[in-house]
């Protein structure tokens, strides 16, 4: 615990990536798409948000895949999961303090891609037409003659 106390603060984290760091788990957490997206519409609605309506905000998103992503959350103290007594069960999802923190550096990152998007969908574009140009041709297929 010494050496990620001493990490903290410091402008080098690139030990944070180290195989034995805990750090690396939930970067590795934090990378998924959809833990950000979640994040994201949590963060929005500012409020307990039930499954189905998280589940229409986030288009595409499977079931599965949904609830994967908010148990992972719940696990790293990011969500708050409230189970209610009524038939059938209400469930509610929400931020805790820790999610909230961690919201505003997403939001901040989300707001950089948007004021990004169009340089970076340009960059994209150009490092295609220089793949695309550095492709060989395929080479002509092989075909069997007879000798007589």
């Amino acid at each position: 615990m010494d050496t990620v106390d001493s990490w903290i603060g410091s402008d080098d984290l690139v030990d944070s990536y180290l195989n034995r760091c805990p750090a690396r788990e939930l970067l590795s957490v934090l990378a998924d798409k959809w833990v950000l997206l979640v994040l994201g519409a949590l963060r929005v609605d500012g409020k307990p948000v039930r499954f189905n309506a998280l589940r229409r905000r986030l288009d595409g998103i499977t079931q599965k895949m949904l609830t994967q992503t908010l148990r992972t959350l719940e696990r790293e103290g990011l969500v708050r999961r409230a189970v209610y007594p009524t038939v059938p069960p209400r469930v509610e999802y929400s931020l805790t303090e820790l999610g909230e923190d961690l919201g505003r550096l997403t939001h901040a990152m989300g707001s950089w891609v948007v004021a990004h998007q169009g340089e970076l969908v340009s960059a994209r574009a150009r490092f295609d037409e220089r793949e695309a140009d550095l492709t060989p041709p395929e080479p002509l297929p092989v075909t069997s003659r007879t000798v007589a």
